[in-house]
């Protein structure tokens, strides 16, 4: 399965999410749309971890920008 991007993925999901909570999907169609759904789930978690890696912010140190890696409050980055 092509992976997709973050937002086209968030949107299928909340597709999925509608027709499970709004129709009364048979038990193969709901356990189609619960597999599909996982796999997105676990693509947009992927994407964000690594959306999350790539963030710098720009620190003034010894009077000059410098650039750092962003961490979270409560995260060490070890």
């Amino acid at each position: 399965m092509k992976e997709k991007n973050f937002e086209t993925s968030l949107k299928r999901l909340e597709k999925i999410v509608d027709e499970m909570e709004n129709s009364q999907p048979d038990i193969d169609r709901a356990m189609n749309l619960f597999e599909e759904g996982i796999s997105l789930v676990n693509q947009c978690s992927k994407k964000l971890d690594e959306t999350k890696k790539k963030i710098e912010i720009l620190v003034e140190k010894n009077g000059s920008m410098e650039k750092e890696n962003f961490v979270p409050k409560g995260e060490i980055n070890e």
